[in-house]
């Protein structure tokens, strides 16, 4: 078992981070959340139709679940969306951890700019772009975002795993082998 109660899985859309998780919880034994899936449920509506509906009416739904899974007695991973970053009122909920919750890590998975967006082009082709990058250049308004959530993820990463190219399993062995290394189980 882990001393660490909670690790949330964060990084830039299409990273892999719900499939790395997934993996990671089955590795660790620890229950698994994918915070997207928890928005709908606790509000009815997808991500994409709450940030349609308004980008603070989605940050506010996933603020509220990341607030909800904190309460969490149990181990747990959850998977971020990408964007978490940039919802202000969840980093607050992170970074009061260190005294009202010492036992969540964060871990980053870094992919290039360049491999998200064919991911999310990829993704595009069936379900259409997110609406964040409905923009006249979504190519350019994807690096912009990508390169300043990245620094942002990595100010407050416990872990940071490169995980291009790696598959969920070898993404999880190796986030357990950092744990391990950091004496955290």
């Amino acid at each position: 078992m882990y001393s660490v109660q909670i690790i949330l899985v964060t990084g830039p859309k299409h990273s892999g981070k719900s499939l790395c998780a997934k993996a990671l919880a089955e590795n660790l034994d620890m229950g698994f959340v994918d915070l997207d899936d928890l928005v709908s449920e606790q509000n009815g509506k997808t991500p994409r139709e709450l940030f349609i509906m308004g980008p603070e009416i989605f940050r506010k739904a996933e603020a509220r679940a990341l607030a909800s899974l904190m309460q969490n007695t149990g181990s747990l991973i959850i998977a971020a969306g990408g964007g978490l970053i940039d919802n202000s009122e969840a980093v607050a909920l992170l970074s009061l951890t260190e005294t009202s919750h010492p036992a969540i890590i964060t871990v980053y998975l870094d992919v290039s700019a360049e491999t998200a967006w064919q991911r999310i082009a990829n993704d595009a082709e069936s379900v259409g772009l997110p609406p964040f990058l409905n923009t006249v250049n979504p190519r350019e308004t994807h690096l912009a975002l990508h390169n300043r959530r990245a620094e942002a993820y990595k100010t407050i990463a416990d872990i940071i795993i490169l995980a291009e190219d790696k598959s969920p399993s070898d993404l999880a062995l190796e986030i357990a082998g950092r744990l391990e290394e950091l004496k955290l189980r």
